[in-house]
């Protein structure tokens, strides 16, 4: 029997980019790669356009095309990760439904694991969104990987392929927060980069915002980094020891010149803002590690289902079966 590929794009009001998306890689898949079977699995987050309409329109002309419709949003860590757990192929392709993940990649990535590689990933090389954006995603993969013990990927979506071996390491973890960078840094197999140029969004709204971006990263930290906790600790130290001294020469100063030594508000009150602000700063740190934890301790399910398309009832029951509680 011919091997299977699954490829899985997580969709959330991308009316404009769903149908266009389906039909590249059919022709793809069709024409460069018929040696295998495959499937292309959407995983709607609750969308509030036609995106879902369009997505039922492509189900019924297409049976290799699925779609899962989660009852709400999930996030854009949650939904992508239960996509891959959902997949049955012997490999699975995880993309973005808007374009800026080349589809002519799936073919050198499938090149690739044809060779032996159990993971191959694309790396930006160069985007052609908001040059600003990639920059301060770049020194953030900086910051991570000095503060981390594991060797996170700069420049990495998620976009790649993952054989069914990894897939089944993924379908293990119950972590409802799955960083999948960190996960695949930490867990899987040696990987294989491509290089690619990000592209333009083909239409629609990035839903990427500071909060978003924000949350994703404090994730990546509070997972898998301990220094920022144990900096507090050495800084408490530091600034403590300066204080003392500082409190030792102005006692000094103030024994020796009484009569005309005055040391004034103004170093009272920057070292209080000074020291207010650095504990708040780290206040709200060890309140993100709280929340992780307490989000993990939870243990709620990635996502919960609306309705699923086109999927057996025979893949129903073994999906259930591999993932459990995801």
């Amino acid at each position: 029997m011919k091997k299977k590929i699954s490829v899985v794009i997580p969709t959330y009001n991308e009316e404009g980019n769903v149908k266009p998306l389906a039909e590249a890689i059919v022709t793809v898949m069709e024409t460069e790669l018929p040696q295998y079977r495959y499937e292309i699995l959407f995983i709607d987050n609750h969308s509030k356009d036609r995106t879902r309409m369009y997505l039922r329109e492509l189900c019924a002309k297409n049976k290799n095309i699925k779609a899962i419709f989660n009852a709400r949003n999930f996030g854009q860590l949650r939904s992508p990760v239960y996509g891959l757990k959902q997949a049955t192929g012997d490999c699975v392709v995880r993309m973005c439904a808007d374009f800026q993940d080349p589809v002519d990649m799936i073919v050198k990535f499938v090149r690739e694991w044809e060779k032996g590689s159990k993971i191959v990933i694309g790396i930006k090389k160069a985007s052609k969104e908001n040059r600003m954006m990639y920059w301060i995603r770049g020194c953030y993969y900086k910051l991570i990987r000095k503060i981390t013990d594991i060797d996170h990927i700069e420049q990495f979506t998620g976009f790649g392929l993952y054989d069914k071996a990894f897939v089944d390491v993924v379908r293990d973890l119950h972590d409802p927060m799955p960083y999948l960078r960190g996960i695949i840094a930490e867990l899987g197999f040696d990987y294989t980069a491509i290089p690619y140029e990000q592209q333009k969004r083909k239409a629609g709204k990035s839903k990427n915002n500071f909060y978003s971006l924000y949350d994703y990263a404090m994730i990546g930290i509070t997972s898998y980094s301990k220094v920022v906790l144990r900096m507090a600790t050495f800084l408490g130290f530091i600034v403590g020891g300066i204080s003392m001294v500082a409190g030792i020469v102005y006692f000094i100063l103030k024994l020796l010149y009484w009569d005309r030594f005055t040391a004034g508000m103004a170093p009272l009150l920057i070292g209080m803002f000074f020291l207010g602000a650095m504990q708040l700063f780290f206040i709200g740190l060890l309140g993100e590690y709280v929340l992780s934890i307490n989000t993990r301790v939870l243990d709620r399910p990635l996502v919960v289902e609306e309705e699923r398309l086109n999927f057996e009832e025979k893949e129903d029951s073994e999906n259930e079966s591999k993932t459990g509680k995801a």
